[in-house]
């Protein structure tokens, strides 16, 4: 996938969905992967021409893992102008080794918006942009099916109850083939994932389920994506521009 096309599909999920405002200032949650990377590199191009003008920085939560080293996401950062911080905590040491939780994931990723919030309201920032794309979209409806019995996902703008912090997912409409595809044309550097449970949870497990079923269907991810778009849900809004795109 080339930059423009990047472009062309945040720029239309910022619009749809009204995810930027004039004069927001936005931190990027960066973690180092892959999306994150990419999400950076689009809302970077993007702030260039957007008519609404906003501000960008870049905020990693380092969870305290050993060998975890942030260099490749702050060149990145530096190379395209974003201002880059990195929040240090031992969130890592306390879900592993202090609370030994045999189902990491769900603590850990409280901990790590926790500390994330606190640090952007200290900062004056109520605006997190997330790397979440339409497959993480689809996972997430499989997980609540498979799981929870109900059908179900995240919204492309979330408003966090106790706080005056919005959650935006400006990559809802870049499937995972095209930000590897992006990744790889442009030479972007992940950071590797230094968690002991990456690749083992139940997300895992429904990603790979997906590729089965995806291959066995060809075209099933969109189908199950437009599901989603034209559903019911909260915060999801039926939008024949996205046809033209997907």
């Amino acid at each position: 996938m080339k930059l423009q096309q990047l472009y062309s599909y945040v720029r239309q999920a910022v619009d749809d969905y009204h995810m930027i405002d004039s004069g927001d200032r936005i931190a990027i949650g960066v973690s180092g992967g892959k999306d994150s990377l990419v999400l950076l590199s689009a809302l970077a191009g993007l702030r260039r021409f957007y008519p609404k003008k906003f501000d960008l920085m870049a905020v990693t939560v380092d969870l305290g893992f050993e060998g975890f080293d942030v260099t490749p996401v702050q060149n990145l950062c530096e190379q395209l102008q974003v201002p880059y911080h990195v929040v240090r905590t031992d969130i890592g040491k306390i879900v592993f080794d202090i609370k030994k939780e045999k189902s990491p994931c769900a603590l850990c990723a409280k901990m790590r918006k926790g500390a994330l919030y606190q640090y952007l309201m200290k900062q004056g920032v109520y605006k997190v942009a997330y790397a979440h794309h339409m497959d993480d979209v689809i996972h997430t409806m499989l997980l609540s099916l498979i799981y929870e019995g109900r059908f179900s996902s995240f919204e492309p703008v979330t408003h966090l109850d106790g706080t005056d912090i919005s959650v935006i997912r400006p990559l809802i409409y870049v499937s995972e083939a095209e930000v590897i595809g992006f990744k790889n044309k442009y030479q972007l550097q992940p950071v590797k994932n230094p968690c002991p449970a990456d690749g083992t949870t139940r997300r895992s497990y429904v990603k790979d389920l997906l590729q089965q079923i995806n291959r066995d269907n060809p075209g099933v991810k969109k189908r199950l994506f437009h599901a989603v778009v034209n559903s019911n849900l909260e915060g999801w809004q039926k939008d024949d521009k996205i046809e033209g795109i997907l």
